[in-house]
């Protein structure tokens, strides 16, 4: 039998040892924390090393020489930031072509990583077809005179909101925004020419400014010559020409507020395509996702001040005429 100084020195001893065990378990846990800790620092020095440090000149190093950048050498490390870096969303194309482009989406996201636009991301996959805004472009093997144009389809794009319509001429063929009675077989004019008496225009044929009645409803406003059309390109919208005066005219855009531009500068007689794009029904929260929009925050707040219709004065005319003016290729 043991007796009680026995007893005694055998729970101290395991009293002992469960200490030492415990303050061996609280140091392995700190010990973890602080490898974590140091992991991360050493990521956020890579990341800002990859993003901004500059190749540092040596005393020896010569003017003119190229320097090799200290980035290179971190291959062992993949952050965020350095993949971002990488990643290519559009190549850029010399000759136009009509066959659809693949693209890749940002998700809202620039090349850095960081979201600049917010209620961007996911959707279906879309190729970009490449849209020739620029209506007066003359063939580099024809004199500078007004073309014809025969429409071959009219269909749907997924990365705006008015159909395009595929037209082609002499060598070429091209894409541009279809107007709102525009059919396969139709056969638009385009003209530079600005003569004494104002032409009677069909729908889709585009012309200078200059050249059109007052009262004519107009798209794909120029707002410099040969620049390509920048104004009144949404579906189911139009401009309406008020007045000319000293060689400018002056257009009312859909938001009512009005521009001067240039009598040179071309547009597109007749609607935009679409025009019951506003009339749609989503039907469902998924539809949006499909089509790439995220949902905003669920936090509720009641509106205040800034919500609703301001009754306010239109703004100020805008003027293009003082501006040089790039000439059509």
């Amino acid at each position: 039998m043991c007796t009680d100084p026995q007893r005694r020195s055998a729970e101290y001893t395991s009293s002992v040892r469960d200490a030492a065990c415990r303050i061996v378990k609280d140091a392995d846990e700190k010990l973890e924390d602080v490898v974590k800790m140091a992991a991360s620092c050493l990521t956020r020095a890579l990341r800002s090393l990859t993003l901004s440090q500059p190749a540092l000149l040596c005393s020896q190093t010569k003017l003119g020489t190229r320097v090799t950048s200290t980035a290179g050498q971190c291959r062992g490390f993949l952050t965020t930031a350095s993949l971002e870096q990488n990643r290519t969303f559009w190549k850029q194309r010399e000759k136009y072509t009509t066959t659809p482009i693949g693209m890749k989406k940002t998700g809202g996201r620039d090349q850095s990583g960081r979201i600049r636009t917010h209620g961007i991301g996911g959707g279906h996959k879309q190729k970009y077809r490449w849209i020739d805004f620029q209506r007066l472009r003359y063939e580099p093997t024809r004199e500078a005179q007004p073309f014809e144009e025969k429409v071959v389809e009219v269909r749907y794009d997924p990365c705006r909101s008015a159909d395009i319509a595929l037209v082609a001429g002499g060598n070429r063929k091209r894409w541009i925004i279809a107007t709102e009675n525009m059919q396969a077989g139709d056969v638009i004019k385009t003209s530079g020419i600005i003569g004494r008496m104002a032409v009677s225009a069909n729908e889709g044929d585009a012309y200078p400014l200059g050249a059109l009645p007052v009262g004519t409803l107009v798209n794909n406003l120029e707002v410099q010559p040969g620049r390509g059309s920048e104004y009144i390109r949404a579906a189911g919208t139009s401009g309406v020409l008020l007045r000319k005066v000293n060689g400018t005219a002056i257009i009312q855009l859909p938001s009512k507020q009005q521009v001067q531009v240039l009598e040179t500068c071309m547009v597109t007689v007749g609607r935009v395509s679409n025009i019951d794009h506003n009339k749609r029904i989503i039907g469902k929260a998924g539809r949006n996702r499909w089509l790439g929009i995220r949902p905003s925050s669920g936090l509720w707040q009641r509106k205040g001040g800034w919500a609703g219709r301001k009754i306010k004065p239109l703004p100020p005319m805008k003027v293009y005429v003082n501006m040089p003016s790039i000439s059509a290729k």
